[in-house]
């Protein structure tokens, strides 16, 4: 089925893009992740990536060309998929939002203007809420970085932002000082509710506070100042790495400034940057500081670190009898698995089948695997595995549920549940089945930790088929998991369990695990599922098959 890509809005304040160049042509493949084209916004060239599969099928918008946002920019399908409609819908829809615009100039040129909007200081930036991420709708401001009264220049880090996925850092595109500041640490509000505003020192921007933020622009002086700060930012780009600053805090609590290169260098070397001295403005650590760096032997290392470290916090002593409570806010990324994991439980009509597997031959078998040099396979990696295998046995559980279409997805991508501090993320193996048993367990511990350390990107959490969730290394023998949509289902994995078994006749000590299959009945039947795990439970219990 045809998807609409629209004109994206790349920036907080991006009201129309340009087409800088195509680096897909109409015919080509697409694969999610693929960099379509280079858009130009009000504040810089930018890569507009996609999050979908196909073909190339249509250009909505030319080299050079200007378009608002959310126009028809590009559609991607199958293959000489008819998409005459979607085009003469769009041209449609294009035209009629036009005319709309031109009637509500014509209103606004006749009528007398009186709409309580406030003139724009000279200077003065008011700077909204960002979109951070594609699905984000409001945002959180973990911490400021700047408070008012501060001078702030380009590329200066103001605040970072909690978004649904991640917690980001927020940059400034301009220069000036920080005037007001309308959203409080630890405060959330809507995608473009008023964040802070940045001019001049000593103007007075009251007017502006009191009005919420709203604004009357004035077009030629606006459009000059973009420009003009457009300009500027391109001037930049290969500078900002160095300017812009990242942070972490030491063992004191305390907050250290590093820039983003120096982060990164100081994590490939297993630098800890509390232990290195900044020679940059403020104590900034930078790059030279960590290629520099020399550790020092530290005999009462563990002495130090017990008297530097932050003390636990204690727990006071509550009478028998009294009640105490206390309110934790909820993360964007609890926000966001309360909302998807409640739209799965309350839209699909589940149903959850279960099976045990031998699992004797299977640990003699990793077993005789890991004995090779430099290989390591875990349990989860064969289970994976097989998945993906019976997958490609039973493609009716390879699919997705719309209103109108089931969609049968030729690939399999496989998303395997990881717990972080704040919830849960499910990073994506691409393209399962055509991986070995190690590659699929590097890529697994690659991903996982990634989402671990808050590393990992969207594109590596989309696109899944099945999904797969393991509790066994918690000692939990059988359980029963929420469907990922927009998959039609997914498995969940126990312990091994040691238990007298009945072989061949006779009660011997055998190895067992059970396996929980929850499936979506609007495209799973209840014999379908149990194809699926008779032929899960054939790879699992003899897993040279995987390897045929």
């Amino acid at each position: 089925m045809a998807t609409v890509i629209n004109m994206p809005r790349l920036s907080d304040t991006m009201e129309e893009g340009v087409v800088a160049k195509w680096l897909k042509s109409v015919g080509d493949k697409i694969e999610e992740g693929d960099i379509l084209a280079e858009i130009e916004t009000d504040k810089a060239t930018m890569e507009f990536e996609s999050f979908h599969e196909g073909t190339l099928l249509y250009i909505g918008i030319e080299e050079g060309g200007t378009s608002p946002v959310d126009v028809l920019l590009a559609i991607i399908g199958e293959e000489d998929e008819d998409i005459s409609a979607l085009i003469n819908s769009n041209s449609e829809v294009d035209k009629k939002e036009s005319e709309e615009v031109e009637e509500e100039e014509e209103e606004t040129t006749s009528a007398p203007s009186n709409s309580g909007e406030i003139k724009v200081p000279e200077g003065v930036q008011v700077i909204s809420m960002p979109r951070l991420s594609d699905t984000m709708t409001d945002g959180t401001v973990a911490a400021w970085l700047k408070k008012v009264g501060d001078e702030v220049t380009e590329g200066d880090i103001l605040a970072e932002i909690e978004t649904d996925k991640a917690t980001m850092e927020f940059e400034c595109f301009y220069e000036g000082t920080i005037l007001y500041i309308g959203v409080q640490e630890g405060e959330t509000t809507p995608v473009d509710s008023l964040l802070t505003i940045i001019g001049p020192k000593g103007t007075d921007v009251s007017a502006i506070v009191a009005n919420g933020g709203v604004t009357a622009s004035e077009p030629s002086e606006e459009t000059a100042s973009s420009e003009k700060k457009a300009d500027k930012k391109e001037e930049k780009v290969v500078e900002e790495p160095i300017s812009a600053t990242n942070t972490t805090t030491n063992t004191s609590g305390g907050r250290i400034f590093a820039s983003p290169l120096a982060k990164k260098i100081a994590a490939d070397k297993g630098i800890n940057l509390a232990d290195v001295a900044g020679s940059g403005e403020n104590g900034r650590i930078i790059k030279k500081d960590v290629e520099n760096y020399t550790p020092v032997a530290k005999p009462l290392e563990v002495a130090q670190d017990s008297k530097t470290a932050p003390s636990t916090p204690t727990i006071s002593f509550v009478p028998v009898g009294e009640e105490k409570s206390e309110e934790v806010k909820n993360s964007q990324m609890r926000k966001a698995i309360a909302k998807a994991l409640g739209n799965s439980k309350f839209t699909a009509p589940d149903f959850s089948l279960n099976i045990e597997v031998d699992m004797d031959t299977a640990m003699t078998s990793r077993k005789t695997i890991n004995a090779i040099p430099d290989v390591k396979v875990s349990f989860n990696d064969m289970v994976v595995k097989a998945c993906a295998m019976a997958l490609q046995k039973h493609p009716q559980v390879n699919t997705s549920w719309t209103d109108n279409n089931t969609i049968y997805h030729s690939h399999i991508h496989i998303g395997v549940a990881v717990a972080v501090d704040d919830g849960l993320l499910v990073p994506v193996v691409k393209h399962t089945n055509n991986l070995s048993l190690t590659q699929i367990g590097a890529t697994v511990r690659d991903l996982a930790g990634k989402a671990r350390h808050k590393k990992i990107s969207p594109t590596e959490m989309q696109g899944s088929t099945f999904t797969v969730s393991n509790l066994g290394m918690f000692g939990i023998e059988n359980f029963t998991s929420i469907i990922n949509q927009p998959n039609s289902a997914i498995l969940s994995v126990g312990a091994i369990v040691e238990k007298p078994v009945v072989k061949n006749g006779q009660i011997v000590v055998g190895n067992t695990m059970k396996l929980t299959l929850t499936c979506d009945h609007r495209t799973v039947d209840g014999a379908v599922g149990a194809q699926f795990l008779q032929t899960l439970k054939t790879f699992i219990e003899n897993p040279v098959t995987m390897l045929a």
